[in-house]
């Protein structure tokens, strides 16, 4: 027969014979309520009084009970008690009360963060000639600074989202004396399953209720995005990237590096400067490329980032998406467009995954983190066929839906699929209803259900983007050689030496031993040295020391190196320094080998160029240079391969 059973987990049916022992069916009511103590089960045949306990009915059958095909029984019960530990039961005095600590305020927020929250962040405005009748000293309504949030002021200066800090002031208690002044105003979004349900029955899928299920969800705009523009430093930086495309046709990927700063032309706006680019390993096509997640060098990228004299840290990524036209190869091919996408779906699913994984600190959530200020930029071609770059971030709701397991890609990049429900033990995903509005051709509001796909614009963010008119990078040089490009760059200690050689380094002393008139000498090593990759570089070869090449990039980050030259004594007397500059010595000394020559020429490469000086000495040409070397007027390297800057040095030849 079938028996209903209701409690507090829900409500269950169990098939089971007339003549099962009552221990059978709690047997089955066990195993919805895994937690609950067996001694402590009751039912009855209402849902309050006339409780018996299952003990005391032990060896009776259900017929006997009374019970018949149908029923509905009321059963109720006690959790086990969690056993306290001799630890828990003596807490230490030197542990403290978690209890009592509120994680966002010992939050460590970024110095931009500190910064805006010290400013009341209201929009001056002027005397108006019109309507202001009062005296010079005075102020009234049409003079009076605005909110950071004014609707108005965002419409007329086309501001499409308010920044983040304006968003807090608009949500925040207009008042710090109201009861809700001290608790965090923000709530991170989750579109999961509340695991476990806070009603107390099994967690999904094998129950769930209005407790824990997430409500219906309707995309919007985001109202404010975490960072306003995306500022690259100088634009060395985006033509040493665009280098490896510019050779090889293949696309590539790199992490921008940089700082977060106030922009001045959005209210409380924050801005990213993009500093350098780091090019992590990875396999480039024509159409794509495959990177490695996640990247094995980060904790050593980001620790080395933090070392400069103003913190730099990881604040987006980069990626090419160019493709040359079959008419002019000098131009591409215009793909990213209103009339067909401007970030595909796979590539915004990529991004709410990263934005996820880099979470803003913030003393506004009562997690400690909210959103992300990781930007996702992209090298497109415009609608005339040249690059330009296009930036973007994804909403939070995009980054609820991906972490809930709810979207995928689609074959059309500007669509969305919304996946669907599972309730496979193990990989189970609920997928509650998803809504999308627009306006129809009447010009009416509708709302239509986003199953099974939606436009990708309702996940994005646009962020503007643009270079410094009055350009001062951090790094004075981007002319080493680029990480991980293998045949098309190489960085090796080998070309640190000969650039090294070539700067008469060894010869340069500290500022207290030099000369009148060797000032220029310091200045160019000061300058070849402030350059990213070539920091990077050292940091791999175990040639400084970890606290050695810490202190190399505070050196070579500050501001007023070119200016001060004294900043660079300090390097000049560590061990790995002195190191560096005995190989220096030593190789400019020793006399350049046929071995050395094999390892810096291909071997066909190198028979070809004998086998010409030989003809040219039998042609009584007395051995002159070879047709295929070129000599480069920097560091006097033989270049043999035929590219435009040297293999050694890395000027132009």
């Amino acid at each position: 027969m079938l028996l209903r059973v209701r409690s507090k987990d829900g409500n269950f049916r169990f098939d089971l014979a007339p003549t099962a022992d009552i221990s059978q069916l709690l047997a089955k009511i066990l195993e919805t309520a895994p937690d609950a103590d067996p001694s402590t089960f009751t039912i009855s045949n209402q849902p309050r009084g006339n409780e018996a306990k299952f003990s005391t009915l032990k060896g009776r059958s259900l017929q006997s009970l009374g019970l018949n095909h149908a029923d509905l029984v009321f059963v109720t019960y006690q959790p086990k008690a969690v056993p306290v530990s001799s630890s828990s039961a003596e807490p230490s005095a030197t542990v403290p009360d978690a209890s009592s600590t509120r994680i966002w305020e010992t939050v460590k927020e970024d110095p931009v963060d500190v910064y805006w929250r010290s400013q009341d962040g209201k929009i001056p405005r002027g005397r108006d000639a019109r309507f202001c009748t009062h005296a010079t000293n005075g102020m009234c309504d049409y003079c009076m600074p605005l909110e950071p949030y004014n609707a108005l002021y965002h419409k007329e200066n086309a501001i499409k989202h308010l920044s983040y800090h304006a968003y807090l002031k608009q949500i925040g208690p207009k008042s710090s004396s109201s009861a809700t002044s001290a608790l965090p105003p923000l709530t991170p979004l989750s579109y999961k399953v509340k695991v476990p349900c806070p009603s107390g029955h099994p967690s999904w899928p094998a129950g769930i209720c209005t407790s824990c299920q997430p409500s219906a969800i309707t995309l919007q705009s985001q109202p404010f995005r975490m960072v306003d523009h995306l500022e690259i430093a100088s634009t060395d930086v985006i033509d040493r990237f665009l280098h490896a495309w510019r050779s090889t046709g293949f696309q590539r990927f790199g992490w921008l590096i940089g700082r977060y700063q106030p922009y001045d032309k959005v209210p409380m706006g924050v801005k990213a400067v993009v500093e350098a680019i780091y090019e992590p390993p990875q396999e480039g096509e024509l159409d794509g490329l495959t990177l490695g997640l996640p990247w094995e060098e980060e904790p050593r990228i980001r620790e080395l980032s933090a070392s400069a004299s103003t913190p730099l840290t990881i604040v987006g990524y980069i990626f090419t998406d160019l493709t040359p036209t079959e008419e002019d190869r000098t131009k591409n091919v215009y793909k990213r467009h209103p009339g067909s996408f401007y970030m595909s779906s796979l590539e915004a699913i990529f991004a709410a995954t990263m934005q996820k994984s880099n979470p803003t600190p913030s003393k506004s959530s009562p997690t400690g983190q909210f959103a992300s200020r990781l930007v996702t930029a992209i090298l497109t071609a415009t609608e005339d066929g040249q690059v330009d770059i296009a930036a973007y971030q994804v909403s939070e709701q995009a980054c609820a839906m991906v972490e809930a397991d709810m979207i995928e890609a689609s074959v059309d990049p500007g669509i969305v699929r919304v996946k669907e429900e599972d309730r496979t033990q193990g990989s189970a995903r609920y997928v509650p209803d998803v809504f999308f509005s627009f306006k129809n051709e009447y010009g009416l509001e509708v709302k239509k259900t986003a199953k099974p796909a939606f436009p990708v614009e309702y996940l994005m963010v646009n962020v503007t983007h643009g270079f410094p008119q009055n350009p001062s990078p951090v790094f004075q040089s981007s002319k080493f050689a680029i990480e991980n490009r293998p045949g098309l760059e190489d960085q090796r200690v080998e070309n640190v030496i000969s650039a090294l050689a070539r700067l008469d380094a060894p010869n340069i002393p500290d500022s207290r031993h030099a000369k009148p008139g060797e000032a220029h000498k310091r200045r160019e090593l000061a300058a070849w040295l402030s350059d990213w990759h070539l920091v990077a570089f050292l940091d791999t070869t175990q040639l400084f020391s970890p606290a050695d090449v810490k202190l190399l990039m505070r050196i070579v980050t500050s501001p007023t190196l070119l200016e001060d030259l004294s900043q660079l004594d300090p390097l000049l007397a560590t061990e790995g320094w002195n190191t560096l500059m005995t190989f220096t010595r030593e190789s400019a000394s020793a006399p350049p080998s046929s071995s050395s020559r094999d390892d810096d020429i291909p071997q066909d490469v190198f028979d070809q160029i004998a086998a010409e000086e030989a003809a040219a000495r039998g042609n009584g040409d007395g051995g002159g240079s070879s047709a295929g070397i070129r000599i480069c007027p920097h560091c006097t390297f033989e270049n043999a391969h035929g590219g435009s800057d040297c293999e050694v040095c890395g000027l132009p030849l």
